[in-house]
């Protein structure tokens, strides 16, 4: 079955999440390395986590993509909640870039 455009979507979303977490970590691995501090080091245990996340996504969008075209109210459902992590993540692109 053909994914629907809710499902394309949130694949793509999930793509650029894992782009932007990429960017974070790097950034928080510099600051952990400067500073030993311990909120760096959670934050970067939770850009590893989520990394982790949408790349495990982005895999069962590839394999089992089926599981989201039988109902376009699940892949609307998952489209809103990569939607939402996508704007969490610009508000703290943003904190951690100043």
């Amino acid at each position: 079955m053909a994914m629907g455009p809710a499902v394309m979507g949130a694949m793509g979303l999930a793509g650029v999440n894992a782009l932007i977490l990429v960017v974070l970590s790097g950034v928080w691995v510099r600051n952990y390395r400067t500073f030993r501090s311990n909120l760096t080091l959670a934050l970067l245990a939770f850009g590893v986590v989520l990394l982790l996340e949408n790349l495990m996504a982005i895999y069962f969008f590839f394999s089992m993509g089926s599981l989201y075209a039988d109902s376009p109210l699940v892949g609307e459902a998952v489209l809103v909640l990569r939607a939402l992590q996508f704007l969490a993540l610009v508000f703290l692109s943003y904190v951690t870039m100043q």
